[in-house]
């Protein structure tokens, strides 16, 4: 069973997404919810849970400021934001934090979110597709350049190309015919080579060098 506490200061979302989830999602339950940024602080001293389903606005702290936190004092709680707010500006902050994913409330229904919290505790990242082009529109600005300054495998260009169409590496996995293991094997060996430490990096670089293009 995954658990999991929802913080989000308004109650018919957080009925919803509880009720949902009870009668669709019998592996996920919801063992805690909180309102503000205080509720959740306190409501964690007594109840625990695999994953957080985290808010951006909230009445009293940013889901932000929550999320630094938690990075800190619980680093194996996993973090998953749930916002309607994903401009540009705050899918940039969100995504520098190196949370475990990102989705947008206007596009995402409970399956979806429960295909989320399951990549998230399988240990993969989870970003919706609609940040994914959030994430192409950010750095469209930046001067590109057609110069390489690391070697890619046929294979890990490929992966990176897949992931800046929004896949997850389960769907990667099942495009190419390997395991999402082997998927997240060369997802690790790019950042290696990079010196980075997640997917949007991996992407930002890519786009900088003119690996992918946005208007692909």
């Amino acid at each position: 069973m995954i658990t999991a506490i929802l913080v989000d200061d308004h109650e018919l979302f957080r009925l919803g997404v509880t009720t949902a989830m009870q009668s669709t999602q019998p592996d996920i339950s919801i063992v805690g919810e909180a309102e503000t940024g205080a509720d959740f602080f306190d409501l964690l001293e007594t109840t625990t849970a695999d994953i957080v389903l985290l808010d951006v606005n909230l009445p009293d702290m940013s889901g932000l400021d929550i999320a630094q936190r938690l990075k800190k004092e619980r680093p194996e709680m996993k973090i998953l934001i749930i916002s309607s707010e994903n401009t540009a500006t705050v899918t940039q902050a969100v995504l520098t934090l190196g949370v475990n994913g990102f989705i947008s409330k206007r596009m995402s229904g409970v399956d979806v979110l429960a295909e989320a919290i399951r990549s998230i505790m399988s240990g993969l990242e989870y970003y919706g597709k609609d940040i994914s082009e959030i994430i192409y529109q950010v750095y469209v600005s930046k001067k590109k350049t057609t110069e390489v300054t690391q070697e890619f495998t046929k294979q890990e260009t490929i992966i990176i190309e897949l992931c800046r169409k929004g896949l997850q590496s389960k769907q990667i996995a099942d495009h190419l015919s390997i395991s999402p293991r082997t998927v997240e094997a060369h997802k690790n060996n790019i950042f290696h080579k990079l010196g980075i430490n997640n997917t949007v990096e991996m992407l930002q670089y890519a786009i900088n060098h003119g690996i992918i293009y946005i208007n692909e």
